[in-house]
């Protein structure tokens, strides 16, 4: 559980809810956009309930651990939500398997001389 400060005050939130309301806000910051989200929470009185956070480039949050107090904030939909919306401000990226690259820096690739060989223009040992 956490503890989600914002507007001069906070809500308590799931962990995941927190993580996915935070790492939303920033793609939002990134892209110069704003939303509205609703998300289950629990009031510092311990009322339990919907919070509606709007957050954007302006958003001042920050978040801490907060004792667990055995309620289930969980919402699956909304994490969901969040990452799928984070995931769309986010411009595709290429995305690269190092195993591949690892593979292709171990092995030699024939006729190319890989991996590279000196740059001298002098003949190596044994050869003139």
């Amino acid at each position: 559980m956490h503890k989600l400060y914002y507007a001069g005050g906070f809500v308590l939130l799931a962990d995941t809810i927190c993580d996915a309301v935070l790492n939303y806000a920033k793609a939002l910051a990134d892209v110069g956009k704003s939303d509205l989200v609703i998300v289950p929470s629990m009031s510092d009185e311990g009322r339990r309930g919907a919070t509606r956070l709007l957050i954007g480039p302006a958003s001042q949050l920050f978040a801490a651990p907060a004792l667990d107090r055995g309620v289930d904030l969980e919402d699956e939909a909304a994490v969901a939500s969040m990452r799928q919306k984070t995931a769309s401000l986010h411009p595709l990226r290429p995305q690269f398997d190092d195993t591949v690259l690892d593979d292709a820096l171990d092995s030699p690739i024939r006729g190319l001389g890989w991996p590279h060989r000196s740059l001298s223009t002098e003949p190596g040992p044994g050869k003139a």
